[in-house]
């Protein structure tokens, strides 16, 4: 086993560019045991819709459940169908504690305007060259929009989110000046940005434009002065203008809007009729408390697949003792992290922290004994009524209170032939209150 290259593949924070040989030996198809094949089904809808029609589909799950993995995937599988993929983290241009449309709009035009740069399609919108200038007087703030003295509009659009990003006060004014524009900045986007990269891209031989959004899922909840979240505010209100792109788009968003009263209207706003897809968790349990064996072979794969990404997966198991001391330390990595990607990354990643493999059974407890009491630090008396509701009736509503289950990594949601359930976190299995319940 090469240790540093090991310790290097479980950072919990690394996301897996399936694009690269590197990182695709590295990658799991859990598709089995989660419910189907949600990447096909969104590159299939955009590879079947009829050439000059968009495609604008919702994708979400719990943080940390691995779907910038699988969106990686998305892109490079479109990319091979003959689309130009623009993928991007949102966290990289807006702060996602005060987001709204129009800096969602800006950022997704400066990461596909650059990208289409790197290919020779170089894009001089008229109406974002007379709204930077405007942007300039409004704030009476410096900015230059010109790189090697010649127009650039993602060089534009990158001083404007950098002047803005750190500074809420200059933000709040910005949206001021946009918002009455944003009708006018979205009909710019599509006839003079997307409508002319479509067509510069078909004359190269792709099929389109498809622009995936990433982290849109971390938006934070907080109220706006409306009494909705912020997460309605964004995908419901203003739904309708982010789905308005001409090219097509997979936005990610927050797990627990589908548990609003909203979701509907999300649905038919955002969704144009079709429901979000959700990514759940591997299964390390059956609804009737049984092993799932699936689901464990999977992660146990997806572990050792980290140690010896060469070998092929029937001949990994006997490389088990230079991992971990003994197989039963293994499964109890595995079943402790519900199925939830980083966790079981964020564990093994912990254990390595602590020594090399392989990882004895005292490590790796004292590892889970910390993660245990992080997240039991925060529960409520509150919280964990629900929490014991949740594990009765393996349901969870969308009454008040349940959406923070589910953002904590309190309760984990799972799919099999019934359809959707939940279960507690195991970690919080361990603890003297979940035994007390005497369930």
């Amino acid at each position: 086993m090469d240790v540093g290259k090991f310790f290097d593949a479980c950072d919990p924070s690394r996301t897996l560019a399936i694009a690269k040989p590197e990182d695709r030996q590295y990658y799991i198809d859990f598709a089995e045991v989660r419910g189907g094949k949600i990447i096909e089904k969104l590159a299939r809808t955009i590879n079947r819709t009829a050439s000059g029609k968009h495609t604008c589909q919702l994708f979400t799950g719990h943080i940390g459940c691995g779907k910038s993995t699988e969106l990686r995937r998305l892109e490079a599988e479109l990319n091979q169908e003959g689309f130009h993929v623009v993928y991007f983290q949102a966290t990289e241009d807006l702060d996602m504690a005060d987001v709204d449309v129009t800096d969602i709009l800006l950022s997704m035009i400066r990461q596909v305007s650059q990208s289409l740069e790197a290919v020779g399609i170089r894009l001089r919108p008229r109406y974002f060259e007379k709204l930077f200038g405007e942007i300039v007087d409004f704030l009476q703030t410096p900015i230059e929009f010109s790189y090697q003295n010649e127009f650039s509009l993602p060089y534009g659009l990158g001083k404007i989110t950098a002047k803005t990003k750190d500074s809420p006060q200059l933000r709040s004014r910005l949206r001021g000046f946009l918002e009455p524009r944003t009708n006018g900045i979205l009909e710019s986007i599509n006839q003079e940005i997307l409508a002319v990269a479509n067509d510069r891209l078909r004359e190269q031989g792709k099929k389109g434009l498809v622009v995936i959004v990433d982290d849109l899922d971390r938006v934070d909840p907080r109220p706006k002065p409306s009494g909705k979240s912020q997460p309605e505010y964004l995908f419901v209100d203003r739904g309708e203008q982010l789905r308005r792109l001409n090219c097509h788009v997979v936005y990610t968003i927050p797990l627990s809007l589908i548990f609003s009263n909203e979701s509907q209207a999300l649905i038919n706003r955002l969704g144009g009729g079709s429901r979000p897809e959700v990514l759940p968790m591997i299964p390390v349990q059956c609804r009737d408390k049984s092993t799932s064996d699936l689901g464990m072979r999977l992660l146990r794969q997806m572990v050792l697949t980290r140690a010896f990404p060469e070998v092929p997966a029937g001949e990994q198991l006997a490389l088990i003792p230079e991992v971990v001391d003994t197989p039963e330390t293994l499964d109890r990595l595995c079943f402790v992290s519900g199925g939830h990607v980083r966790t079981l990354m964020g564990l093994l990643y912990g254990c390595l922290r602590d020594e090399d493999p392989p990882i004895p059974r005292g490590c790796l407890e004292r590892v889970i004994r910390e993660h245990r009491d992080g997240l039991t630090m925060s529960i409520s008396a509150t919280e964990w009524q629900l929490l014991q509701e949740v594990v009765r009736q393996q349901h969870v509503s969308g009454e008040e209170g349940h959406e923070v289950l589910l953002r904590s990594l309190f309760v984990f949601e799972y799919r099999d032939e019934e359809g959707r359930w939940f279960n507690l976190n195991p970690a919080l299995m361990e603890t003297s209150t979940y035994k007390s319940w005497q369930l």
